[in-house]
């Protein structure tokens, strides 16, 4: 799975699963954009680029239309094109339905959902004129079978789903693939906040016994992203160990 001269753009790209996808991907010969909000990216493209790799990082904020926009335009100008789009960032606000403020739903909605809304829309234009593209979304498990006191995570990431296969219809015609790969549990920052009872209780779910890795998710994420997977288009490839058939 060979990305020697093309572009693509990471979401999310400073930490965890972003992380892994940015560096694979640049490890397989893709330029990179490792998009963040503010520098937090910087320390990415930096690694990836002291290892032999083409990176740059990108400040983007998934809450704001037009800095989503901007990240689009502004790698058109610099490199021409774009051949991959990974829609990655996400965020959680956990709490009980009757808890929960509606603070809480919008951001996350904003983060994970419509971001990515924002983000196709932009970059669809130039991958039709092309006549190919890849884009791949992030979605989790979560979205698939729910999961208590994630009502709006849960909701975003199913949301992603839809919105992916529907996109997938509108563009297969232009040789432009939509995927989406939905991650179980993976050892990142995030499933480590865990009590340790709450891992335990996660991992006797998994038929495999144990959690993920960052490269597992990114493994998955660049099949969908190469030429290889030209024929696989508005599916849900899921990295779970089974947690979920």
């Amino acid at each position: 799975m060979s990305f020697d001269n093309k572009v693509a753009i990471v979401t999310g790209a400073s930490r965890g699963i972003g992380r892994a996808i940015a560096e694979e991907l640049a490890r397989r010969g893709a330029f990179v954009v490792a998009a963040a909000r503010g520098a937090n990216a910087k320390a990415v493209a930096d690694e990836i680029a002291a290892s032999g790799g083409k990176a740059e990082m990108a400040s983007a904020d998934m809450t704001d239309a037009a800095s989503l926009e901007a990240l689009i335009h502004r790698t058109i100008e610099r490199h021409g094109k774009i051949d991959v789009l990974v829609s990655n960032a996400g965020i959680t606000r956990d709490q009980l339905m009757l808890r929960m403020k509606r603070a809480d739903w919008d951001d996350v909605i904003a983060t994970n959902l419509t971001a990515a809304f924002t983000l196709c829309q932009a970059a669809l234009k130039p991958m039709i004129r092309a006549r190919g593209g890849r884009i791949v979304a992030v979605s989790s498990v979560v979205g698939q079978i729910g999961n208590a006191g994630q009502a709006n995570y849960a909701a975003s990431k199913a949301g992603l789903i839809g919105f992916c296969k529907s996109l997938a219809r509108e563009v297969a015609s232009r040789h432009v693939t939509v995927n989406v790969v939905a991650p179980g549990l993976i050892d990142t920052d995030m499933t480590r906040a865990l009590t340790s009872d709450a891992q335990k209780d996660w991992t006797s779910q998994i038929p495999l016994g144990r959690l993920g890795s960052p490269a597992d998710v990114a493994a998955a994420v660049c099949f969908l992203a190469s030429d290889e997977a030209s024929y696989i288009t508005g599916q849900v490839l899921g990295v779970n160990g089974g947690m979920y058939m």
